[in-house]
This record gives structure tokens, sequence and C-alpha cells, in this order.
């Protein structure tokens, strides 16, 4: 990070402090037993409704040039999987906890990190098709597949929501939303089938995924999660600037692109 942005975190607020840290350490906890925190991404505000949020503006096309993923491609956003509105809200509020925006850009709302996770479940991925499902089953597996889980786990937050704070999940301040994703990492939520622990792992894993994926599988929106980390994308060939003495930076490019 650049002292000029070091230098603006230091004048926060005492107050957004607090939050920021019990931020922090809720991913830096959900890391432990998931694989790790995201690499580059610090935490920041509360989640707008309906997924937008309000601190990060991406740059125009005039300050840097989108290829064919770029925002105007909005006709990937609409759900395929989801036939409720009310679990695809509960599902963007939980993705953003998990991967909020800040002043370095997006969080999973801005990259479009819901639709990718539907695109996903509604695959044939999502129901498992290519996955052995005979029983008996062993310890630790299920007979959900993974778009089963994932609905189980989504309306699990907003059961456990209701009864802890007689609101649904969307509609909580981040303090408890990140508190009762706590308590589904550390598998202390009663579900049916499948440990809350093992629905919490899935949600993380496809939030992750939708953010750094390349755009033509619906998330990483604009490629801002690749401009966040200096990922060039998907070049065939770095021929070009192979011999160049001083160190190139590439704008991103998606596989969409090369169609």
């Amino acid at each position: 990070m650049t002292e000029n942005k070091e230098n603006q975190q230091k004048n926060v607020s005492e107050n957004q402090e607090e939050i920021d840290l019990s931020k922090r350490h809720f991913i830096k906890t959900a890391g432990m037993t998931t694989g790790g925190i995201v690499g580059g991404v610090l935490l920041g505000s509360f989640i707008s409704k309906p997924f937008k949020t309000e601190k990060y503006e991406p740059a125009s096309k005039d300050e840097h040039s989108h290829h064919g993923s770029g925002s105007n491609n909005t006709f990937t956003e609409a759900m395929q999987f989801f036939t409720r509105s009310e679990d695809l809200m509960t599902l963007a509020a939980a993705t953003e906890i998990i991967f909020p925006e800040d002043e370095n850009g997006p969080g999973a709302i801005g990259l479009g990190v819901p639709y990718y996770i539907d695109k996903q479940l509604a695959s044939p991925w999502g129901k498992n098709t290519d996955d052995y499902r005979k029983r008996p089953f062993r310890a630790g597996e299920t007979p959900l597949n993974r778009g089963d889980i994932m609905l189980s786990g989504l309306r699990k937050l907003n059961e456990v929501s209701q009864d802890a704070h007689d609101d649904i999940f969307d509609s909580l301040e981040e303090n408890a939303q990140i508190e009762i994703l706590q308590s589904f990492e550390a598998g202390e939520v009663e579900m049916n089938l499948v440990s809350s622990a093992s629905f919490f792992a899935l949600l993380r894993q496809l939030t992750l995924e939708g953010c750094y994926a390349d755009p033509l599988y619906g998330g990483n929106k604009d490629m801002e999660g690749w401009r966040m980390k200096e990922f060039p994308g998907a070049y065939m060939s770095y021929t070009d600037v192979v011999e160049a003495e001083e160190f190139v930076k590439k704008e991103p490019m998606s596989l969409s692109d090369h169609m």
C-alpha cells in the first residue's frame, strides 16, 4: 500500500477503527479453517441495498479502457438458480461481509459475486452431476447437493437472525451479521443433513471465486478484482514485452476478449 493510503487510514475515526478491527478479526479467523484471508484486501463499509455500495466508484472508461467484459454486460445479472429474491439478498449480504468494499476497490456485491454464485449453482456443478451420489455416505458427507446446501444455509441464516434480532440477515447491522457468520463457521448452528461449517466453507469458496474468476463466468465485474491484485488476466502470450527493460503493466484481459 502506498504511503498516501497509509496516511488516509490513520485519519479514520475511532468508531470506524473499532468496526474495522471487528471485521478484520472475523475475516482472519474465517481463514483459519478455510484457507487463509484474501491477500491485498482491507476492510470497508456497511452494505448498501440493493447490491450497491457507496464508497467505491470504479474508474470511468476514459480513465482506463475496459475490454469485452465491461460494465455494459449486465445481461449476466439475472437469477438462474434462485427463485426468491430474499435468498439472493441474503447471499449478497453474506458475501459482502466476507469480501467487503474498501478504498482499494469494490466488494463482493460490486464485483457481481451473488450472480456468479447463482450461475454456478444453476449449472451441473451445483447439482453435483459428476459426483458419486449413492449411499451409504461416509462421516462428514451429505446427501445434499451444493445448491441444496446453499439454500438451506441461507434460509438458516435468516432463521437465526430472526431468533436473535427479530429481523432478516440482510437487514441487520454489520457487527450482528459478522457474529452470526462466525457461529456458522464454528459449526455452532444446527442444520439438517449438513453442518453449518460446511455451508460456510462453500459460501466462502464461492465468494472468492466470484471475486477473482474470469468475468466470462459472471463475477469479477469489469475485471476490478484483477485490477486490485494487478493481475493481467488471460493473455495468451507476453512476447511483445518479454524483452522490455522496464516493468510493463498490462490492462487486464478476459477470455471473452479472445472471441
